[in-house]
């Protein structure tokens, strides 16, 4: 289990690429969460009201949904390259924005811009790293490519809080985006092998498709994990948007900013030795597990009075996030071939996009006559729909999905592979 003696397994051209992907997505990382801890009151600054604040925050998201099915798209046509460059190209101008943005539509609309950037990176990404992966370690790879989101996300909002204080929001902004400058310049020095030729219906090679959006979205193999991670995107947006101010209401005498920091760690350490294990004994039991970790944290942070109940609560929050993202990514990446895997990762990661748009309005509707501990509640119960789903329909029969998610049986969606 160790990254770089598998790394050295690999030919140069392959260790160099990764290398390069690497170091690119921890500088778009930290460059982007940079501006997390600070852009709210940056807003507030130029005359946002707290409601106006929530709108520019959620201009993202708008960016991010609109640009997702098109970025997919462009990544199976064009190349995960040209995504990459996309999304760090934008991660790159937007910060520069931010200097001319002195009113809230300003603001909402460079917000929306910089959300571009995630989905290009993220879906390029993606794709990328499961291309460059021998399929039998596809799953240790990708756990180890994905470190870079945890560790810059760890890095990025201490820089950016600090920063902001000592040298204010010009030197922040300009450092946003040279980090993301560095970004484009590493993906610049990859080297993406040559395109597949195909055409629609089933390719040249075994279990090569290129399946139209519609069939993507029916597919119950795909479908499945979509609806999965659409019930934990509301489950996690919750958690984002509230969770400050329900700490501020126990009131619970602890910086909610250690949340974060224990679920990065958490996160960490599940997504060093779980992508290996995946690759012995299934992706199955990994995401059931990840959602069994999201039901207990929802129910301890429901409950909680003190704050060792709510340190652990945030560890098994990074971990439920830190196995769930990476191995849904290989398991839709087992059922999918190289001709439509941009296609594949918009569908399906929209889906968690969509739950994390949706969880502001619909939770801060509920929150009048459920409170805050009844929303905890409520996306327990959401996580728990979402387990019972996985094992009951994540394979083609309930018997079937039942073994794969407890590790006894193949995943039956998945597309055979050459190793």
């Amino acid at each position: 289990m160790n990254p770089l003696s598998t790394l050295r397994r690999l030919d140069a051209q392959t260790q160099r690429n990764f290398i390069l992907l690497f170091g690119a997505a921890l500088f778009f990382w930290i460059g982007l969460t940079t501006l997390l801890p600070t852009l709210p009151s940056y807003a507030q600054t130029v005359g946002a009201s707290h409601q106006q604040v929530g709108w520019v925050m959620g201009a993202f998201a708008i960016g991010l949904l609109g640009s997702r099915v098109w970025l997919g798209q462009l990544v199976d046509l064009r190349g995960r390259r040209a995504a990459l460059l996309i999304g760090a190209f934008v991660g790159a101008t937007a910060p520069l924005g931010y200097l001319w943005g002195h009113t809230v539509p300003l603001l909402m609309v460079i917000r929306a811009f910089h959300g571009v950037s995630v989905a290009a990176f993220t879906t390029g990404f993606s794709a990328l790293v499961v291309d460059l992966a021998p399929p039998k370690q596809r799953g240790e790879l990708i756990g180890y490519m994905s470190l870079a989101v945890p560790v810059g996300m760890a890095l990025g909002p201490a820089l950016g809080g600090y920063l902001e204080t000592a040298l204010g929001y010009g030197f922040l902004f300009t450092l946003s985006a040279a980090l993301g400058g560095v970004a484009f310049g590493l993906i610049w020095l990859i080297r993406e092998g040559p395109r597949p030729s195909f055409s629609p219906g089933v390719g040249a090679g075994e279990g090569v498709l290129n399946r139209t959006m519609l069939q993507l979205i029916l597919s119950p193999g795909l479908l499945i994990p979509s609806l999965v991670l659409l019930l934990i995107g509301l489950v996690f947006g919750n958690l984002a948007t509230f969770l400050p101010l329900y700490i501020k209401e126990i009131p619970l005498a602890i910086n909610v900013g250690l949340f974060y920091t224990v679920a990065a760690m958490t996160s960490f350490i599940a997504r060093v030795w779980t992508g290996q294990a995946s690759d012995l004994y299934g992706r199955g039991v990994f995401i059931a597990g990840s959602l069994v970790s999201y039901i207990a944290a929802m129910i301890l942070l429901g409950v909680t009075h003190t704050v060792p109940v709510f340190l652990l609560a945030a560890a098994l929050e990074g971990i439920g996030a830190g196995v769930l993202i990476p191995m849904t990514i290989a398991l839709i990446s087992d059922r999918s071939s190289l001709t439509e895997r941009g296609k594949v990762f918009a569908v399906c990661v929209s889906g968690f996009d969509v739950g994390i748009a949706l969880a502001g309005p619909i939770f801060g509707f509920s929150q009048a006559w459920l409170g805050f501990r009844g929303l905890f509640v409520v996306t327990s119960v959401l996580a728990c729909f979402a387990l019972a789903l996985f094992m009951i329909q994540g394979n083609p029969s309930w018997r079937s999905s039942l073994g794969f998610a407890l590790a006894r049986e193949k995943d039956l969606y998945a597309l055979r592979q050459e190793s």
